[in-house]
């Protein structure tokens, strides 16, 4: 089967470095870490592994990222090469291991009970896991799918993606599907995942938006552990797919916070006020975005001697959703006093970042990767669990924000769409199988 796989050479890198200041091409050419290639079908690992035919797989903005060698290094240890790229993945189960069969047989029995004991008519919990089934795959591999008996206190916790495991166990390293060599990942016909992995589909969550909810939940994660007041202001910096989804999370959970969003596209921006936010401000050049920001979130500037202006006033929480040096910088200014910045977006080496507010402000700056575990109605839900269970009680849809699909021969005409984004006006792409 064809698949699209990272290399992770050292040759290769170098000469994608160099080459990419003349050309961005030269991080996907034919000398790139990026190969379109067949390949054999991953094997099960283990009995407890399950195969998945794939039918959406996304194109993540970490996606992005790899392919512009932007990650930092210190990550590569939690990979393993060369991995098929896509963890945002959903499809059909077309094969089981005897131990996952069992596990997900009984998993069904004992969510039918819990559906008929409840004195609601529909919990949401029933729908069965077997050959053919619908389902949506959590990729993180933290200690249980990696076989390790003794969880991690992460993972015991509940938060998987701060598992200590992720070069452990029955697997090579890596952090989730998409970066470990053994599992295979979505942009390719077929991969293989752990039986505690799969999320079932209920009748009502479609693949277009089920493919989504691993974007979506990169921001609900991080605004339910930072959930804002009803009488307070947030900003979201970014309007890519993970801004909008910030902006989808609060409404979907019924926050009332103001919210001001920070567009640097017209189309991102009015994505930006379908989904809730009550104020967009476009950071372009030909606009003072910072004056249009301060006036939107009734702050003050001031001119220092030198350097950018500073922000007296600003929003309670401030949710970085792109992860830059100017981003960043903007986050910290924007914050008010004992004010919150979450780092949503995936930072590696910002330069130019004035830390001042942090300590002159009291600023608490807060971290988010991934997903994790939630409580939710008074259940202790899975990130991703959370985000079907809402678009099922139809208190969100997700499928609006899926713009581009593409073939996987294709996928140097969706890597330009990424990185092109004012001309495709590109919100989220995936791979399309049959």
């Amino acid at each position: 089967m064809k698949a699209v796989q990272f290399e992770g050479t050292v040759p290769r890198y170098v000469y994608s470095t160099i080459a990419g200041a003349m050309s961005r091409a030269a991080y996907y050419d034919k000398f790139s870490n990026i190969v379109l290639r067949d390949v054999s079908p991953p094997e099960l690992p283990t009995p407890e592994w399950v195969r998945v035919k794939t039918k959406y797989a996304g194109f993540c903005g970490s996606d992005k990222n790899l392919i512009l060698l932007h990650d930092s290094p210190s990550t590569s240890p939690f990979a393993s090469f060369p991995f098929t790229i896509g963890h945002e993945n959903c499809g059909y189960i077309v094969e089981m291991g005897k131990i996952a069969a069992q596990r997900l047989a009984a998993r069904t029995a004992l969510a039918e009970a819990a559906c008929a004991a409840s004195a609601k008519a529909d919990v949401g919990a029933g729908a069965p896991i077997g050959l053919g089934a619908r389902v949506l795959v959590d990729p993180l591999l933290s200690c249980v799918p990696r076989g390790i008996k003794t969880v991690c206190p992460s993972c015991a916790r509940g938060d998987y993606s701060l598992c200590t495991n992720f070069t452990e166990g029955s697997v090579s390293p890596g952090m989730s599907i998409g970066t470990c060599r053994d599992t295979g990942g979505g942009w390719s016909q077929e991969f293989v995942a752990h039986y505690s992995q799969l999320i079932p589909l209920p009748d009502n969550v479609s693949f277009e938006d089920a493919v989504l909810v691993d974007a979506f939940c990169s921001s609900l994660h991080p605004v339910m552990r930072n959930f804002p007041r009803d009488d307070s202001t947030v900003l979201i910096i970014g309007c890519g797919v993970i801004g909008l989804s910030a902006i989808a999370s609060i409404r979907a959970l019924a926050g009332k916070a103001r919210i001001v969003a920070l567009a640097k596209h017209k189309f991102q921006g009015e994505a930006a006020a379908r989904l809730g936010a009550d104020a967009v401000v476009y950071m372009s050049r030909s606009s003072d975005y910072y004056a249009e920001l301060a006036d939107a979130l009734g702050a003050k500037l001031l001119k220092p001697m030198l350097g950018k202006r500073v922000v007296v006033g600003g929003a309670h929480t401030v949710f970085d959703c792109v992860g830059n040096s100017t981003s960043i910088d903007d986050a910290l200014r924007f914050t008010l006093p004992h004010g919150t910045m979450v780092l949503v977006g995936l930072a590696a080496f910002p330069k130019g970042v004035d830390w001042t507010p942090i300590w002159l402000k009291e600023v608490q700056v807060r971290g988010s990767f991934w997903c994790s575990t939630e409580h939710f109605e008074n259940r202790t839900l899975r990130t991703y669990e959370v985000a079907v269970e809402l678009v099922r009680t139809g208190r969100l849809s997700l499928s609006s924000l899926l713009t581009h699909k593409f073939r996987l021969d294709d996928y140097k005409q969706a890597i330009q769409a990424n990185l092109n984004l004012r001309e495709s006006q590109l919100i989220k792409s995936v791979f399309e199988f049959n």
